[in-house]
């Protein structure tokens, strides 16, 4: 009975052994040989175009990201917004600070004064011996700027009005009008 159980589980074994000692000599491939992958064949080109792409990536958030450089507006133009916002409000300390800076600033930069910051006095001196301004235009500045100061540090508030804005659109006309003239002349 043992032998015989052997024989049944030996059997199977021994029949598939055979069969498959005579297939191992007849056996082919069932492919032939792989060709190289994608990678092996592009490998230097996907890695110099993956550094380019990088690249142009990096200086596009670059260019993006980069704060715009802000506009210069010539003086004349900064000028007048200053003095529209002025328009209307009340002649006090700061808005006859506000208009007597703001023309010096024009002046400074239309006729190329120095700009450490001035006095009045120092400042009128300037452009008095400026000969691009001129005689007449140099005093009716120096004039305006002196009469701010006075109502600026005065006490009591004059009773007649110095129409700071309008007069300084004014001297702001007259001295783009000498700009004018002096580069015809040039």
């Amino acid at each position: 009975m043992k032998s015989c159980i052997f024989s049944l589980l030996v059997l199977p074994v021994a029949a598939v052994a055979a069969d498959t000692n005579d297939a191992l000599t007849t056996l082919v491939p069932a492919y032939g040989e792989l060709p190289p992958t994608f990678w092996e064949q592009h490998q230097t080109a996907i890695i110099i175009a993956s550094f380019a792409l990088l690249a142009f990536v990096f200086l596009l958030v670059k260019t993006m990201l980069r704060p715009e450089s802000p506009r210069i507006l010539p003086p004349e133009t900064v000028a007048r917004q200053v003095f529209t916002k002025l328009q209307g409000e009340s002649e006090n300390g700061i808005m006859l600070s506000t208009v007597s800076q703001t023309l010096r600033r024009y002046v400074t930069e239309s006729f190329n004064l120095p700009e450490p910051e001035l006095t009045t006095a120092e400042f009128c001196a300037a452009i008095e011996a400026s000969p691009q301004i001129g005689a007449d235009l140099a005093g009716n500045i120096s004039g305006f700027l002196r009469e701010c100061d006075v109502r600026k540090f005065s006490p009591a508030n004059p009773a007649v009005p110095l129409n700071a804005v309008r007069r300084a659109l004014e001297l702001l006309d007259l001295a783009e009008k000498r700009r004018a003239e002096t580069s015809a002349a040039k």
